[in-house]
């Protein structure tokens, strides 16, 4: 595991992403945190806030832990970083299961948040700065099909849970056996991942599209993106999208069922649970769709369609979005393709900004954006809406403060990526001569 795995002559690019998939599919569980909600406030006598606290935690460490940990994943190479997320994720639903059998919600917070989250942030990096070695004529695309399982993993995680819940029970119990059969699960579907993985041996396919003046081309280190405007014009770029799409998709399931529990035709749990698993199929569509849209159009169009195109849809939302369910349901599936878009773009665009050169690092340290917007996009929505709910209103009426807000965000969020413009050759670039020495001294003899 302490050396990347060399392919060996002939080995296809494209088994590459599937085993990217393995690993993002499995952490991309965390975006059905929602299900959960409602039993664990029943089972352990938790409000809102106090149940979103392990995702909030989650999503802390996963920053936290992608940017500590980037230059690691960059030094040892995928396959170690996927195996330490694998025992790492696998690790917190086992305490997470402790936790519930016991009654013990710390346990919970830590299990899944702590430890798991750890396990998020460094499989969440694995694969990046390989794919895109693999794909440098089609980066956006590349990173797109990986990270869209991250945001595909509730796909599967939602009804999976729902259908635990139902079964086992939404008891401390029940709750606990279906985290141990989630650590079960995912520990053995990473392990493919973990065998199949590969770093490119000398020029890969597609290289020469990347054009000629490629191998030239100067690459800046990630100390030295640190110390670059454009590196925290992205942190706001990336927060205040991820801020705007992670308050509805860590509240989703109550969230609906509050703006429709006065209509003739309330939101029942499972038709709730089958909203999550459609805004995780938008997430997914968007990490996919919109990253291989910015290969032809490039990143700064693209994201300003996520956060201006993004703005309006909150608006709409918050106006008219109790009019009718199929209003709700699109506006919401627009907001979280963008969300998912937004991932699935920015390592393709730190790439363009500061080259291939430890862009995995980069993406690392940036990702802290995220642990931000993890923290305060559910703080935003739930905190507002417990406020709302002791001062007696409900419906929609819980939300629109909240939504308000996140137009704000998005406005923000539109503004910096204006003001992104190529890094300025002061900025310690680093010459490619010393991006292939570092990149030789990696591979195995």
């Amino acid at each position: 595991m302490s050396s990347p795995p060399l392919a060996p002559p002939g080995w296809s690019r494209w088994l590459v992403p599937p085993a990217a998939l393995s690993v993002h599919l499995s952490i991309g569980q965390a975006y059905a945190w929602s299900v959960f909600k409602p039993p664990l406030e029943s089972a352990l006598h938790l409000d809102g806030t106090q149940s979103a606290l392990p995702f909030q935690l989650a999503i802390v460490m996963l920053g936290l832990s992608a940017a500590f940990g980037g230059t690691l994943v960059e030094r040892n190479g995928p396959r170690w970083a996927m195996t330490v997320a694998l025992v790492c994720f696998s690790s917190g639903f086992l305490i997470s299961a402790l936790g519930a059998q016991t009654k013990q919600y710390w346990l919970i917070v830590l299990g899944y948040g702590f430890v798991g989250g750890i396990g998020l942030g460094i499989g969440y990096i694995s694969p990046v700065s390989t794919l895109i070695k693999w794909f440098p004529d089609r980066p956006g695309m590349a990173t797109g099909i990986a990270i869209m399982g991250f945001g595909g993993g509730a796909l599967i995680a939602s009804p999976w849970s729902a259908q635990m819940l139902s079964s086992f029970g939404t008891g401390h119990s029940g709750i606990a056996l279906a985290f141990l059969v989630h650590g079960l699960a995912y520990a053995v579907f990473m392990t493919l991942g973990v065998l199949l993985v590969r770093v490119p041996r000398g020029n890969t396919p597609g290289a020469s599209a990347s054009g000629p003046d490629s191998v030239a081309r100067v690459q800046v280190s990630a100390n030295s993106a640190l110390r670059t405007p454009q590196f925290w014009l992205l942190w706001i770029v990336l927060c205040t999208n991820v801020t705007a799409g992670i308050g509805i998709l860590e509240k989703a399931a109550p969230m609906i069922t509050d703006f429709f529990a006065d209509s003739s035709t309330p939101v029942s749990a499972s038709a709730a649970a089958g909203f999550v698993a459609l805004l995780s199929a938008a997430n997914m569509a968007g990490r996919i769709g919109w990253s291989s849209a910015s290969d032809r159009i490039g990143r700064k169009n693209i994201y300003r369609c996520y956060l201006g195109v993004g703005a309006l849809t909150y608006l709409l939302l918050a106006l008219f979005g109790d009019s009718a369910k199929p209003l709700f349901v699109l506006c919401a599936l627009v907001i979280l393709s963008f969300y998912g878009g937004g991932f699935a773009t920015v390592p393709a665009y730190l790439k363009d900004l500061f080259g291939t050169y430890q862009v995995g690092a980069i993406h690392g340290r940036l990702l802290t954006a995220w642990s931000t917007a993890g923290v305060l996009g559910p703080l935003i929505v739930n905190w507002i809406a417990d406020r709302q709910k002791d001062a007696g209103k409900h419906g929609p009426a819980l939300y629109g403060l909240s939504f308000g807000i996140m137009i704000g965000l998005l406005v923000v969020g539109f503004v910096a990526n204006e003001l992104v413009r190529p890094v300025h050759t002061r900025h310690h670039h680093v010459p490619a001569q010393r991006e292939a020495a570092d990149a030789q001294r990696q591979q195995p003899a």
